[in-house]
């Protein structure tokens, strides 16, 4: 087993496993078959019944998927036989309902989205920085520490002291970090995301922009908060994910927020008592840039969604 295959099984409080396994994965990989790949991997999810969704592409593969533990492990298996995915990192958590509805296996051009050409993580990038040591690197008056995840993201949850780009797509990270010139103020980089795959092509990008001394967070804000007891933290709020469950915390418990499904944007308890949200409708972060017939529109669906509910099946637009 190589360093890259996280296999810690998150437990409940009595210590054993429950509700469905979740893992989060990806690999960076020179991966050409990757079209020919789509179908049998869609059929082998199926037949196991995971859900979620996997990306795949020239330049590798990452996605999160859930099911019960066996069919999460045999997909592990069968991702690992791949001799480009041999090395495949994963990170799990637990999710006491499945947190998706369906399972898509989805060609792509790049796995994770910056829209720069021949940035390669396998052939420069940053230097890995073990969840235990992370605290020291960013105490560091000579760190500066950059969030590389999107405003919906950090709105939730932010490592103490890190600087937010605010972008809404992490296709605006490049040019915001070109127009930051107070980012060479500093020696030292030090860059965090989810998983850890953002910052593999941010740290690769950030080589090649120049910057010699860059750090990121070895699997992720989901390593850390599984690692890192509480007590010792640094980080504030909750972790956003890409799944029914919206949020997480430490120790990968799930969190309390719920999605805006009009905009797709994290929400709190409070927020919820707003007089701007509804459910399935708006919120306070989107309903002063919805006209009626939006709303209009999306009460439709909200109805649609409640009969169903209540006919015991799930609404694919929900």
């Amino acid at each position: 087993m190589t360093d890259n295959q996280i296999t810690s099984r998150p437990q409940n409080a009595e210590g054993a496993t429950n509700g469905f396994l979740v893992a989060a994965l990806y690999h960076f990989a020179r991966f050409e078959r990757f079209e020919e790949f789509r179908a049998p991997l869609q059929a082998f999810c199926d037949e196991n019944g995971i859900k979620g969704t996997l990306l795949i592409a020239r330049e590798g593969i990452n996605g999160t998927v859930a099911g019960t533990d066996d069919a999460i492990a045999r997909l592990l298996t069968h991702l690992r036989a791949q001799p480009e995915l041999a090395k495949l990192e994963h990170k799990e958590s637990r999710a006491s309902k499945m947190p998706f509805l369906r399972m898509k296996v989805r060609p792509k051009k790049e796995i994770v989205t910056m829209g720069v050409e021949d940035i390669d993580p396998n052939k420069i990038v940053g230097t890995y920085v073990d969840p235990k040591d992370w605290n020291a690197l960013i105490s560091d008056p000579e760190t500066i520490l950059i969030d590389t995840r999107n405003d919906y993201e950090t709105a939730i949850g932010i490592f103490k002291g890190a600087v937010d780009p605010n972008t809404k797509t992490f296709r605006e990270f490049p040019d915001w970090v070109r127009n930051n010139t107070g980012l060479h103020n500093k020696p030292k980089i030090a860059m965090y995301c989810t998983g850890g795959i953002r910052c593999e092509k941010a740290t690769a990008f950030m080589k090649e922009e120049g910057f010699e001394e860059v750090y990121h967070l070895k699997g992720g804000i989901l390593k850390y908060l599984e690692e890192v007891p509480e007590e010792e933290s640094m980080w504030e709020g909750a972790c956003f994910v890409f799944d029914e469950r919206v949020s997480v915390e430490h120790g990968l418990k799930e969190g309390n927020h719920k999605l805006c499904h009009a905009c797709r944007n994290p929400i709190t308890a409070e927020e919820i008592t707003s007089p701007k949200y509804e459910e399935g409708v708006s919120c306070s972060n989107c309903y002063d840039t919805r006209t009626e017939a939006d709303r209009l529109r999306y009460r439709q669906r909200q109805h649609q969604i409640a009969l169903a509910k209540k006919r015991g099946v799930k609404h694919i637009g929900s």
